[in-house]
């Protein structure tokens, strides 16, 4: 009689051992998951301001132009302004669509600034112009990479949220889904900016 209560002890024992074990490593997987989320989010958003700098370096070239049009660099101007303002919790699919579309606002006003570029010439010749040409390209194809590579992250961290036994965990701890960084719809090709520098 006695042994067979130590057995089930210490099958008890066992079996709340193993639980707590996968539990454990359960949820050190849910957090590595965030943390990755966070990061790969981290490197798409540096990756923007990297844009943005770009941005601002043509902004003040054009601002030394004295005949520039005023109104289309305004609009350039105000659109940085509300991209650069746009706080996002990548928990939130609101706040990443809203990041999206402030993002958006930004490199069609800039398109709209760079088309004007064809009536001033000596701005077009200028070092600034140039080296931007230069960037750009390489800068909207970090972007790409470091958006493709944040979904690859919140499509592993989802798959451990949903996934049984793992799902039980993330309820218990308040792990949830995170948003993917979707593409707008009419924009799955990279920007076409054309420079016509003679």
């Amino acid at each position: 009689m006695k042994g067979t209560r130590n057995l089930t002890l210490l099958i008890v024992g066992a079996i709340i051992l193993i639980l707590f074990v996968w539990g454990c490593g359960g949820y050190n997987k849910l957090v590595s998951g965030d943390q990755n989320v966070k990061k790969s989010w981290s490197n798409v958003e540096t990756n923007y301001q990297r844009r943005t700098d770009l941005y601002s370096s043509v902004i003040k070239t054009v601002e030394a132009s004295a005949n520039f049009e005023k109104s289309t660099l305004k609009e350039v101007v105000d659109a940085r302004a509300k991209a650069t303002s746009v706080t996002v919790d990548i928990n939130d699919p609101k706040t990443l669509a809203a990041f999206q579309q402030a993002q958006n606002n930004l490199q069609g006003s800039f398109g709209r600034l760079i088309a004007t570029f064809e009536q001033y010439p000596d701005l077009k010749t200028t070092k600034a112009f140039q080296d931007f040409q230069t960037q750009i390209e390489g800068t909207e194809n970090r972007i790409n990479v470091a958006r493709q590579d944040y979904n690859k992250s919140v499509e592993t961290y989802n798959l451990r949220v949903k996934r049984f036994p793992n799902n039980m965990l993330s309820g218990l701890f308040g792990f949830k889904e995170k948003a993917y960084y979707e593409a707008d719809k009419g924009t799955e090709k990279n920007p076409d900016i054309k420079f016509d520098i003679k």
